[in-house]
């Protein structure tokens, strides 16, 4: 536990929050700011700041439950569909790991990704791109 993580606090209940689910290594609860109601936060018990962090063992329970919270998400609020999403260090207003499941609906006015999108200045500046994600991986 991270003594100044507002995250561990509360996997540690001396924060309150609305958990939704919680079991030995993980806990979802709704954001204090939704962008709309029923927007969770689900996040690892154990302080991990990103998701390169989280120990491989890890990786299939968080997002087995994120899969269960997005689908329970739809379903009870009647949803049409969901949002998932995780930052990592830029636009991450806690440091620590926390998936964001977000009801959707149709025209609901979140315009898909919060940030511009824009195309590549050409196929060589695209391939450069590819090259270098593929060596690093």
């Amino acid at each position: 536990m991270a003594a100044d993580c507002l995250f561990c606090q509360i996997a540690a209940g001396t924060h309150a929050a609305a958990i939704v689910f919680q079991d030995q290594h993980l806990l979802a609860f709704l954001d204090h700011r939704p962008l709309f109601p029923g927007h969770c936060l689900l996040i690892p018990r154990q302080h991990r700041e990103v998701l390169a962090d989280l120990p491989a063992e890890e990786i299939s329970p968080l997002f087995t439950t994120a899969q269960r919270l997005s689908q329970a998400v739809e379903q009870a609020l009647g949803a049409e569909g969901s949002f998932v999403a995780i930052n990592n260090r830029v636009s991450q207003s806690v440091p620590h790991l926390h998936i964001h499941v977000v009801p959707r609906k149709r025209k609901d006015g979140l315009r898909g990704f919060f940030w511009p999108r824009g195309k590549y200045g050409s196929d060589e500046e695209m391939e450069a791109v590819r090259q270098k994600l593929e060596k690093a991986l």
